[in-house]
């Protein structure tokens, strides 16, 4: 963990003295394969600068604050909502989650590239302060074959999963409001055109 990356209190001065970063925004429903093409994207662009949310709820086993999220305290993510800290956020199942509007800013302003791993809500918020960033979601070939990915995976009930299928049905739905869709039905070729979108974009 750096301590640039932990999400301050204070928003970044702009620069004007070279190019501004590319805010990439990679949605998809859960068990589109976005995990691993999110982590396949950052081996292919080595300088992709990754975005770590905050999260009140506590540390899972193995999870290291500042790599899966930045651990911090309800009281301390509250106060940096009201002084527009957070670029996105939201309320889960009683804990926050949110992405810091200063390590965006600041990461932009200074040239570098920036992927954003959220959800299409997120997304909505973050248009409204980055109206310029690229958007892409990932989409299944099916709702059928994420079906058959989320029972293959086996981590999740049948209700579980019924609820995850309602959930991607809805966020497939809004699949227009992205500029890119990327449908996963081979990884290799989703990654290779993952690949080449964002080749294209940061080099505008």
């Amino acid at each position: 963990m750096t301590s640039d990356q932990r999400p301050p209190e204070h928003r970044g001065e702009p620069s004007f003295n070279r190019r501004r970063g590319t805010l990439f925004i990679l949605s998809a429903p859960s068990g589109a394969g976005k995990t691993t093409l999110c982590q396949a994207l950052r081996e292919r662009f080595p300088a992709l600068k990754y975005s770590v949310s905050a999260t009140t709820r506590s540390p899972r086993k193995g999870e290291r604050d500042g790599m899966d999220y930045f651990f911090i305290s309800r009281e301390d993510f509250r106060a940096r909502l009201e002084k527009g800290g957070w670029a996105e956020w939201a309320e889960v199942y009683g804990n926050y989650y949110g992405t810091s509007a200063a390590f965006l800013d600041r990461a932009l302003a200074a040239g570098e590239d920036v992927l954003l791993d959220i959800d299409v809500q997120g997304t909505r918020q973050i248009l409204r302060m980055y109206p310029d960033c690229v958007t892409i979601f990932i989409m299944p070939p099916s709702l059928e074959a994420l079906r058959e990915r989320l029972e293959k995976r086996g981590t999740d009930n049948p209700e579980v999963i019924e609820k995850r299928l309602v959930s991607a049905r809805e966020e497939m739905a809004q699949k227009d409001l992205y500029r890119h869709v990327v449908v996963n039905d081979s990884l290799p070729e989703a990654l290779a055109e993952l690949t080449r979108l964002v080749a294209a974009e940061a080099h505008r």
